[in-house]
């Protein structure tokens, strides 16, 4: 097993994510991926670790990821559009407003299950998690929207977050 794969598994990631990283180290990883939310999983697990990405900038990644998604989203369909302004507003100025009104797009948009694992975390931690909620489900919901568009557009949002960050070699790896 290679580090990659042992840190993916104590950092409890999906078994497909898991078999597909078999023997390969973290540059190529990253380097081959095609799967935006499982890039975006990294990130905001990593979070707080050396030479990773801090918390504004995996939410601005989740926006621009389901940005680039919206047009796929039914008309009328709101919710994740609202989830990404939010989003974006607690990370440009992390605000008590724009904590509040990141976490309540986040409910809006059923991050309910990324809450229940904040239940008991500090007001700080909870309003990180509760604007990358926001961000996240706007991209999740974005993203199965534009699941019929094809691998393109899944490899499109991955050029994005590699254009964006790239992991550290060694030091903070997962």
């Amino acid at each position: 097993m290679t580090a990659l794969r042992d840190q993916l598994i104590a950092l409890n990631a999906c078994s497909d994510a898991i078999e597909w990283v078999g023997d390969r180290d973290l540059p190529t990883a990253w380097r081959e991926c095609e799967r935006a939310d499982w890039m975006l999983w990294l990130l905001a697990k990593m979070i707080g670790e050396s030479g990773w990405a801090d918390h504004q900038t995996v939410v601005r990644m989740a926006c621009d990821c389901a940005e680039r998604s919206l047009r796929f989203v039914p008309a009328g369909e709101d919710r994740p559009r609202l989830a990404i302004e939010a989003a974006r507003r607690w990370a440009d100025d992390p605000t008590e407003e724009n904590i509040d009104a990141a976490g309540a797009a986040a409910w809006a948009a059923r991050a309910a299950a990324w809450a229940t694992g904040a239940a008991g975390a500090a007001r700080a931690a909870w309003a990180a998690r509760a604007a990358a909620w926001a961000a996240w489900d706007a991209a999740r919901a974005a993203a199965w929207a534009a699941w019929d568009a094809g691998d393109a557009e899944h490899r499109a949002m991955c050029e994005m977050i590699r254009e964006r960050f790239t992991p550290p070699a060694e030091e903070g790896k997962p």
